[in-house]
């Protein structure tokens, strides 16, 4: 156990759900359900948070796609802008 597990409990994960740190919640949920083997209520919570992160993990990978080919683009115009230096 380490100083953090203090601090996991079925509250503090809502809290860090709420403020948008599903990944933390989530290892909270774990953690209780290690703890807890089969609360019915801790199986809840970790499957919305998980579905949660599913479905942003996929809208992350579209902005980083996005995002990479911007950096790309940017990367071929800074390129070109060097060969046009004396």
């Amino acid at each position: 156990m380490n100083e953090d597990d203090v601090f996991y409990t079925r509250t503090m994960a809502k809290v860090l759900a709420d403020q948008g740190n599903l990944k933390k919640a989530a290892e909270i949920y774990h953690y209780l359900l290690e703890r807890e083997p089969g609360n019915p209520n801790l199986v809840d919570a970790l499957s919305e948070i998980e579905t949660q992160l599913t479905e942003i993990g996929s809208d992350d990978l579209v902005n980083l796609f996005g995002r990479w080919i911007d950096l790309l683009l940017t990367h071929n115009n800074l390129e070109k802008l060097k060969k046009l230096k004396p």
